[in-house]
């Protein structure tokens, strides 16, 4: 694990965030790398919302640094950024990634990639403790990109071993009031591989769609979402599918090409008193 640094290049252009209250995003960024058609300041302009953001199907560490500048440049606040090593059970790989804005959040600890012992996850989850520095409280963030598979009992399978995955973060990180399972799901909250990890944790969103269909302003499943625990103190202020292409003015074939096929994930809370949380430890 490595962190690195962005630089600070212009004036600040977005409102900073509410005093007390966390902003965090997750965002599948579709084979996010450092290419031509791939537009870095536009997805900087959308994840400027946020103070904080989980990236699924990063491709290079190079590509979230140059995310973390491109947010820099954008907010003319410093961001740092964290990775993954690649992940994957097949000659295809990808990263997971978290950046996310100095002057807002701070890394704490524990980031790692979970030890599936099992063999459940074509790419195993990862995770890491970081500090809201606008209430001083600790929150864990997981991450996961669910495998899409051939069949709906591909992507079964690692759901049903997400409770699994979730008692060990609770276990790993002392406690889970605080704790955050975000990213691709390749699956809706209403199917029955989820029964499982709801005896203890709940989607924040039940409804809508998150991937954007071929037809512009309209989007086609709701893949994506955010997990909290189902005794969370969390206080949701709002959570929202962001619907990306209005917002900067392309139709969903320009949006496709350019950013990605999925719409990021927006919450604002209020995470409350910090934990007595522990060190993380090495146990899997």
């Amino acid at each position: 694990m490595r962190i690195r640094s962005a630089v600070l290049t212009c004036l600040l252009l977005v409102t900073p965030a509410l005093h007390a209250e966390t902003r965090i995003g997750t965002w599948n960024l579709e084979h996010l790398s450092v290419r031509p058609n791939k537009d870095f300041a536009a997805i900087a302009k959308v994840a400027a919302n946020v103070d904080f953001l989980a990236v699924q199907e990063l491709m290079s560490e190079d590509a979230l640094d140059t995310l973390a500048q491109a947010l820099s440049k954008q907010t003319g606040h410093h961001w740092s950024a964290m990775s993954s090593s690649a992940v994957g059970r097949s000659s295809y790989k990808e990263m997971y990634g978290f950046v996310w804005r100095d002057d807002a959040v701070a890394y704490a600890d524990g980031a790692v990639t979970y030890l599936d012992r099992d063999k459940a996850f074509a790419r195993d989850p990862y995770s890491a403790r970081f500090k809201s520095l606008s209430d001083h409280t600790d929150f864990v963030v997981a991450t996961v990109h669910i495998l899409y598979g051939k069949h709906k009992a591909d992507r079964a399978g690692e759901i049903t071993a997400l409770s699994q995955y979730w008692a060990w973060l609770g276990d790993t990180y002392h406690g889970n009031s605080h704790l955050l399972l975000m990213g691709d799901f390749n699956t809706p909250p209403t199917s029955p591989a989820w029964d499982n990890l709801d005896q203890s944790a709940r989607p924040l969103l039940t409804e809508g769609a998150s991937t954007l269909s071929t037809t512009d302003g309209k989007f086609a499943n709701l893949y994506d979402n955010i997990f909290i625990a189902k005794a969370s103190t969390i206080k949701i202020n709002t959570v929202q599918i962001f619907a990306y292409p209005k917002f900067l003015g392309l139709t969903h074939q320009q949006a496709r090409a350019s950013v990605s096929d999925h719409a990021p994930l927006f919450l604002h809370a209020q995470l409350g008193s910090p934990l007595a949380m522990g060190r993380p430890s090495a146990r899997n």
